[in-house]
Parts: C-alpha cells; structure tokens; sequence
C-alpha cells in the first residue's frame, strides 16, 4: 500500500503537551535571564555610578510597573490572536525593547534607559499572561503545577547563567558616564544575546501558531463577567501572595550584591558579589527542580506554606546576624522561593479555564510588587539602613504563609 499521499495523523493531546513544553523551556530561560540582567543593572547603577538607592531602584520600577500598566490591553489581544501568536509577539517586543536599551545605555541618557526597560517588560508581560496559562490548559490540574515548576527551573537556569556572565560585563568595568563608549560593547552585550535568543524563539511559536488549535481558546467575557471572574475569593487572595512574593525576591536580588559587599557580611568587590548572587537563583533552581517531583506527593498548599514560614526565619537571620552566617542565610532564600511562584499561580486560578486569561491578567498585574517593594525598600535603605529595610520582604513572606495556610484548608 502507498503510505505517501496519506495525511499525517493529528498530534495526541500528550504530544501537543509535550511540544508546548518544551517551546516553554526557552521562553522562561530567557525571562529568568532577562530577569537577572536587569537586576544587575541596579547595582552598576548605585555602586558604580553613584546613584543612591531609590534612584536606582527606578530600574525595577520601570521595569515592573509595565504589568499593571500594560496587563489589561495585552489580555485583550491574547483573547482575540490567542496564545501562541500573542508570546511571538511578545518575543518580537522583547527584540525591539533591548535595541532601545542598548542604545540608550550608550548615549540617549537615564530617562531612556528607563523607557526601554518599560518596553522590555511591555514583552514579558505578554510571555507572563500568555505562556502561564497554555501549560494548565493542556495539562491535568496536578500535574499541571509539576510542569510549572520545572519550567520555572529553566527559568532559574537563565538567572544563575546571567549572574555569572552579567556581573563581569556590567559590574566588571569602570564608571561609564552616559555618551561615553569605551565600555559600552560589554555593556550590552547581554542584551543583544537577548534580543537574538527572543527573535529565534518568536519564529518558533510562529510556525506552530495552530498548536492549541484542538484545546479550549481563551473566551471573550463581557465585563460584568470580567469583574466576577476578578472577585473570586481564591483568586484575590492569590493575587496578594504574588505581589508579596515578586516584590520580596526581586528586592533581595537586586539588593544582594551590595549587602553581600558590607564589611561586616563579607566585604567582597562588586564583581564576587555579584557572581556570589548567582548562589541565591541557583538554590531557587535546585528547589524547583526537586520541588517538581515532590509537590504531587505533598501537595501545593503544604509545601507553599513550610517554604515561607522558613523564608521568613532566614531573611529575620539575614538582619540580625553577621559575616558568612547572614549571608548564607539571605542566599538560602533564593531556596524557599523556588516553588512560590508556580504554586501561588496554580493554587490562584479559578476552576473554569475558559476564562484564565482574565485571572491571568490579573495575576500579572500584581506582578507590579517588584515595581513597588523593592522602591518603598529603597527608601526605608536610604532613611534606616539597607540590613533593616529587608523587614519588608520578611512582612512579605508572612503573608504569603497565611495565603499557603487557608488554601491548604480548602485544597482537594
């Protein structure tokens, strides 16, 4: 029989899971190493150039505070185009977002700088609302929250990688006035490394732009719909512990190379503190691929709630004690976080599917935590000092903590 003018048999639910999975796997590295980047930005920022904290932190600011701005219209696209071509779009946002950075670390000033981190993060936002929800529609609800946190391991993956190669480039070199360009090249470098993985990553998603064509699409809810579907219990309550949990591990990676610099914590170059950080993301990548296999034994809520209640007894040892012990403490944080984020997302959305886009939305604007923590950290830096500003995050793991506690009361 001739075989070769038959069609091809239509890919299983179980291989459309997996592909998408696996396109997923560069998309959350790169967040993860997009992610770093702009963390170390801050200290080049505030160690190098001379800014003082608040003013640095505006990086984060910037770049964070896209979520909220850009949530709401970014939903409504990924309803109308649907989830692959919304992440290719996100991707191609990305591209265009790091040249801006480029040139604007070169000569177009810091206001500029700031724009283009709006942008970049204008692309994330569409990955974040986009690419957090096809794994639970195409995956069983259990083993949905595996999948995610494995992908937050690749995600991982690309934070410890940028911290390692990111602190020599952007750390490693002397003051840079802006329009100064002797420096420049290894400045951006990252960035350009970026923008040419996010442009290969879009053509992928392009080409199977009709994958999720057989699963269940994102629906169009009128907006009296819009604002049930926003007042769910569960999902409000989520939508705290993820603002609590972005704000508190964005502001102690930002605000670890120069704690770990201290005199009396281990007083090292910006360099070693730097490469020092990639220990904190690379414990988040350890718990989150070891966290993927136990979490369908343990249940999300219990795990969720023994890793706060010890992020918090770290990040209290982190301010109240000296040299290696503090900083071993506020590195094992990095270890607590490795699970938060995938399970405060899972345990958040609601049981219909058809409308986690809008939950989706608004679990990525609350994203705006690591715009607002890590600025009021700042200041209380700046007032107080920077070993008692991080009273802030440890406020922030309690809550999470109690959000892990009434949810393990009502899991099946």
């Amino acid at each position: 029989m001739n075989t070769s003018s038959m069609p091809l048999a239509p890919a299983t639910g179980e291989q459309r899971a997996t592909l998408l999975f696996q396109l997923c796997i560069g998309v959350y590295f790169l967040g993860g190493f997009l992610n770093s980047l702009v963390g170390l930005l801050v200290p080049r920022l505030r160690m190098i150039e001379g800014l003082n904290h608040t003013r640095s932190l505006l990086v984060q600011f910037a770049f964070h505070s896209s979520y909220l701005l850009f949530a709401v219209p970014i939903t409504v696209v990924v309803v109308k185009f649907g989830y692959m071509r919304s992440i290719a779009a996100g991707l191609v946002v990305i591209v265009l977002g790091c040249g801006l950075l480029a040139a604007s670390l070169g000569s177009l000033g810091y206001m500029t700088v700031l724009l283009s981190l709006l942008a970049i993060a204008g692309g994330v936002t569409f990955l974040q609302i986009a690419a957090n929800i096809v794994v639970p529609v195409v995956e069983p609800a259990r083993r949905a929250v595996s999948r995610l946190t494995l992908l937050q391991g690749f995600n991982s993956l690309g934070t410890v990688l940028a911290s390692l190669a990111g602190s020599a480039l952007l750390l490693g070199t002397g003051r840079q006035r802006f329009g100064d360009l002797a420096d420049h090249l290894r400045v951006v470098l990252p960035f350009l490394a970026v923008a040419l993985v996010a442009l290969v990553l879009a053509a992928a998603f392009i080409c199977q732009r009709d994958l999720l064509r057989a699963s269940s699409a994102p629906r169009r809810v009128p907006l009296s719909g819009i604002v049930g579907v926003l007042s769910n219990r569960r999902l409000l309550a989520g939508g705290g512990a993820m603002f609590a949990y972005v704000g508190a591990e964005v502001t102690i990676g930002t605000l670890l190379v120069e704690y770990l610099a201290m005199p009396d914590i281990l007083d090292v170059s910006p360099v070693a503190a730097g490469q020092l950080v990639g220990l904190y993301w690379t414990g988040a990548l350890v718990g989150r691929l070891v966290g993927a296999r136990y979490l369908t034994r343990y249940g999300a809520p219990t795990m969720l709630l023994g890793c706060a209640i010890a992020a918090v007894a770290l990040v209290a040892a982190a301010i109240g004690l000296h040299g290696p012990v503090a900083a071993t403490a506020l590195l094992a944080v990095g270890l607590c976080n490795a699970i938060m984020y995938p399970t405060i997302f899972a345990l958040s959305l609601p049981d219909d599917h058809s409308t986690a886009t809008y939950a989706s939305m608004l679990l990525c604007m609350v994203v705006v935590g690591g715009a607002v923590i890590p600025l009021l950290t700042g200041v209380v830096a700046d007032v107080v000092s920077l070993r008692m500003s991080f009273m802030l995050p440890g406020i922030c793991y309690t809550f999470i903590a109690a959000f892990a506690w009434w949810r393990h009361r009502t899991w099946d």
